[in-house]
């Protein structure tokens, strides 16, 4: 008879880039470290000491704002935290296309001693969000570190995002977007609308107005579960999540998730705002839909 052997006690760690808060994070038995932010030269951290509320009034009055990485003796200490009581940690951050913060936290596993499994699987939000959800579900299911990195690697690219904007200011000011992007923003009246189907924001298509952004995006994820993922609206299969995100106006979300509920109404719509350290790139007023394939399915 063969003796099962110890299951590995395996820590998860993301970031607020998820949408996942402090709360929730805490609730779900994860760690989520706080992406900091500066206003006018001053630090704050988000979901800590600033609420959204703030922060877009603040930047409704055109503080000077930016973003930066957690500092790398936060995130070594934190995972010299949770090596005390776990034999190892599988940390999903933010997308390497749209932070540095991946590729800061993959160098500073190189002196764990591959007990700290780094997974770039260029996911944001709502999609981040998921890949932690399925991270869970393969501890649960007994899964090494290692396993639920190259499952989760493997799996990554398989969701898509589409997002309507309000203004190409911020992202611009940023620097997070390609030059293709960029250019929607000389064009007057439109209403541009952004994809990530990977590291980046592209550039998709453009809306002569809010409705035709919003017809735009719900048939670009109908296309992408047909022609990606295998499945359709009608499939009782159910094979993705149909997930969306907002910037600051949680009425106009409610209202754009209830327009999807009526394309999709066999699934659940889970909705969470923008972490305000990708807002401050993309500001108020923004709508995202998402569709991320189920792990396993």
């Amino acid at each position: 008879m063969r003796i099962p052997e110890k299951m590995e006690r395996i820590a998860i760690v993301t970031d607020s880039n998820s949408g996942i808060t402090q709360k929730e994070g805490k609730e779900l038995g994860i760690s989520v470290i706080p992406m900091p932010f500066t206003i006018n030269g001053e630090t704050f951290f988000e979901d800590i000491d600033l609420t959204q509320e703030e922060f877009y009034k603040r930047l409704e009055e055109g503080a000077d704002i930016s973003t930066s990485q957690p500092a790398a003796g936060d995130v070594i200490d934190l995972w010299k935290r949770l090596l005390k009581d776990h034999d190892s940690i599988v940390h999903i951050p933010m997308s390497s296309g749209l932070s540095g913060s991946c590729a800061t936290a993959m160098m500073l596993a190189e002196d764990f001693d591959g007990k700290v499994q780094v997974v770039d699987n260029q996911r944001i939000s709502v999609t981040q969000r998921q890949a932690v959800m399925d991270a869970l579900e393969m501890v649960k299911e007994g899964k090494t570190a290692v396993e639920i990195k190259e499952i989760l690697l493997k799996e990554g690219k398989e969701s898509s995002i589409y997002i309507m904007l309000d203004t190409l200011k911020y992202l611009k000011k940023g620097g997070r977007i390609t030059p293709a992007a960029a250019a929607l923003g000389t064009i007057l009246n439109l209403k541009p609308v952004l994809q990530i189907q990977g590291e980046k924001l592209d550039a998709f298509t453009k809306a002569r107005n809010i409705k035709q952004g919003k017809k735009a995006m719900i048939e670009a994820i109908k296309r992408d579960m047909e022609t990606r993922f295998g499945t359709s609206p009608e499939d009782p299969d159910q094979k993705v999540w149909v997930e969306m995100a907002y910037t600051f106006d949680r009425e106009a979300a409610e209202a754009f998730r209830a327009e999807i509920k009526e394309h999709f109404p066999n699934y659940e719509i889970w909705m969470d705002p923008l972490s305000l350290s990708v807002s401050c790139h993309i500001g108020p007023g923004a709508l995202a839909i998402a569709c991320t394939k189920k792990h396993g399915k």
